[in-house]
């Protein structure tokens, strides 16, 4: 009897876990928002009036703008790298490259914030780990302390996560949003209990006090805000991994709008009760103080829950912005301008291994004290993405007006023409608004950094044709051999 050789049977691995529709959202509120943790100066700078003002009215003119333009070029180019692909698409090479390279510098110093902010929630409850308490060695200017290395662990542990792939990080998303919204919703609740059984006016107060003006108020208000109202395109850059992009992005940003306006309002408005003096007067208000409203209103186990809160969501933000930001060094890799070696992923989990850790590396670098002042660039550097993003938008609605758009921004050019006034109008006040509190050292930096990419760029697209160049010859040697064969 003759055996017949039996081909073995390849082994598949199983297909990486895919973003569903909740824990997308769970990745927009993370990478816009967190929770009212950091919105707390916006109170003591503005007033309590114009501050809750600030956060009604700035979704209006900033958001949701930015949120339709993310919605019709994402649903309509749903790659993994997202805006830097609408950029090249609609602009070119050269303005696709500048926006890749500007957002990943730009999050050096941005993704530097969380852990630090992590640290700084933690020492509220353990005084030992507190910048400079505890100094293990130092290297020239920089000084490693215990700080820095609970930092580190901080990194350590989200880049394992964000190992795994974009699906895992939102489904962990998921529940890290339950942790840190469960807390802020016991403190709504209490507070506004006291608001009532007291009768006080929580906005009683427009402004800070006679002496500032209401034109003052907003102006410094909506610079603070705009920090919690940005980030709405960073989903985009993990479209790849995402389950049925284009039905589900649109979805995804209207419900967080929704969470992030009304996940700022309750709580600020219940912290209220404590009145404009003391401790946790409004007055006094800054990033953390959350926490010690938590202990007036309700006692020590609330201002720990608090705590706890505002420290899950410092990792989360952390967690899911590096799941995009580190796409971007893939996106540029594979169009040949970074070496070819970022772009590889892992066999099981198609994640870009090399990316990640060395995205992960920069930010750990960034999280030494030295750095952390250049986080003044950051809304420089995003306002000049958001404005690309909406001259993208613009230059495909006239050069590719049959581009397939499963969400198209309704109400055609007079829609087009109010965001592009309001997003230009607000950058345009953010900038100013950053100069009159900075002077010339945020522009400086950010003139510096643009500068930089704008001469980085010749030199990377050289090296990009030639990388192609080298390419062609083989595919079509390639598709010769293909040919050859099927011809035999």
């Amino acid at each position: 009897m003759t055996a017949f050789p039996v081909a073995p049977v390849p082994t598949r691995l199983p297909s990486p876990r895919r973003v569903r529709l909740m824990p997308l959202v769970a990745l927009i509120f993370f990478s816009v928002s967190g929770g009212a943790y950091g919105i707390e100066e916006l109170f003591s700078t503005s007033g309590p009036g114009m501050a809750i003002l600030l956060i009604v009215v700035t979704p209006l003119i900033y958001s949701v703008p930015h949120a339709l333009v993310v919605a019709e070029l994402g649903t309509a180019m749903p790659e993994e790298g997202g805006y830097y692909h609408w950029v090249k698409r609609g602009l070119g090479r050269f303005w696709g490259f500048q926006q890749g390279v500007l957002q990943w510098v730009c999050s050096f110093v941005d993704m530097a914030v969380y852990p630090v902010l992590f640290t700084s929630y933690l020492q509220s409850l353990v005084g030992a780990v507190a910048p400079g308490e505890h100094v293990l060695f130092r290297l020239g200017n920089l000084q490693f302390d215990l700080n820095w290395f609970i930092c580190l662990a901080v990194i350590v542990v989200f880049t394992l996560l964000n190992l795994l792939g974009a699906g895992w990080v939102g489904e962990s998303s998921v529940v890290f949003a339950v942790v840190c919204l469960v807390p802020m919703l016991i403190l709504s609740v209490i507070g506004i209990t006291h608001l009532v059984s007291d009768g006080t006016n929580p906005v009683g107060s427009l402004t800070t006090g006679s002496d500032q003006s209401t034109w003052n108020a907003f102006g410094a208000g909506l610079f603070i805000v705009m920090w919690n109202y940005c980030g709405w395109d960073s989903v985009s850059n993990v479209a790849g991994e995402m389950e049925n992009p284009r039905r589900h992005l649109p979805r995804a940003l209207a419900v967080s709008i929704v969470l992030i306006m009304v996940g700022y309002l309750l709580p600020t408005i219940a912290s209220l009760a404590t009145g404009p003096d003391g401790e946790a007067g409004w007055r006094t208000w800054e990033a953390g103080a959350f926490s010690a409203v938590a202990g007036q209103l309700a006692g020590p186990w609330l201002q720990i829950t608090v705590t706890v809160g505002g420290m899950f969501a410092a990792v989360a933000m952390f967690s899911a912005l590096l799941a995009s930001n580190s796409r971007l060094p893939v996106v540029l890799a594979k169009d040949g301008y970074f070496p070819a070696w970022l772009a590889k992923e892992s066999p099981r989990y198609r994640v870009p291994i090399a990316s990640v850790v060395g995205s992960s590396l920069i930010y750990a670098v960034f999280c030494l004290s030295s750095f952390t002042n250049l986080v003044i660039f950051d809304v420089f550097l995003t306002n000049i993405g958001i404005l690309l993003e909406v001259a993208a938008l613009i230059a495909l609605r006239l050069r590719e007006p049959d581009l397939e758009r499963p969400y198209r921004i309704p109400g055609g050019w007079w829609s087009i023409g109010a965001i592009v006034a309001s997003l230009l109008a607000v950058c345009a006040w953010a900038a100013w608004q950053q100069y009159v509190e900075s002077g010339t050292q945020a522009v400086t930096y950010g003139v510096v950094v643009v500068l930089g990419s704008f001469l980085l760029y010749p030199l990377l697209a050289r090296r990009a044709r030639r990388i192609q160049g080298a390419a062609l010859p083989a595919q079509t040697r390639g598709g010769a051999a293909d040919l050859s064969s099927t011809a035999s």
